[in-house]
């Protein structure tokens, strides 16, 4: 669901060209690189075979780097000291996407928007009403859904084992 939204809001970005802001346009392929990471190493948590085959797949594309596998690792081997610095980092990272999702709305501001309404003008419409409106309703409807969803119809998300 969050990556439903990320996607979203990437096109969005395309959609708005937002992609020539060079300084906002970064920090939110930074945001979506820790939250790709972060997705990864709660995926390799639960430590079950699956999890594991994944984890030393995608550390082992690492290895061309020298010293980042036994630093991210804890040597040249998944196993127990990776599962703890991943546990750590699994909780840590979102913090960080925190604090680079204000700086990515920082820099949103600071440079303002594009012209998504397509005229042919120099001038670019400013962020306050317009674009707050239309993010905050686009915001109110995800929030709508994703409360309905689970409020309302969470067995159908639910696996049968864990009923």
């Amino acid at each position: 669901f969050v990556f439903i939204l990320t996607y979203l809001h990437i096109l969005r970005g395309l959609n708005y060209s937002y992609s020539y802001l060079p300084l906002s346009w970064i920090s939110g392929l930074i945001i979506f690189l820790i939250s790709i990471v972060t997705a990864f190493m709660g995926y390799v948590l639960p430590w079950g075979q699956m999890s594991f085959w994944g984890a030393t797949v995608i550390t082992n594309l690492l290895y061309f780097i020298p010293g980042l596998v036994s630093w991210i690792c804890g040597g040249y081997l998944v196993s127990d000291p990776t599962l703890k610095r991943f546990f750590v980092l699994h909780f840590t990272f979102p913090f960080i996407a925190l604090c680079i999702v204000f700086i990515h709305i920082f820099f949103l501001h600071l440079q303002g928007s594009t012209n998504p309404l397509g005229y042919d003008t120099a001038l670019k419409i400013p962020f306050y009403p317009n674009l707050l409106s239309l993010d905050i309703k686009g915001f109110n409807n995800v929030l709508v859904l994703f409360l309905a969803q689970s409020l309302f119809g969470i067995l159908p998300l639910s696996h049968p084992d864990n009923a």
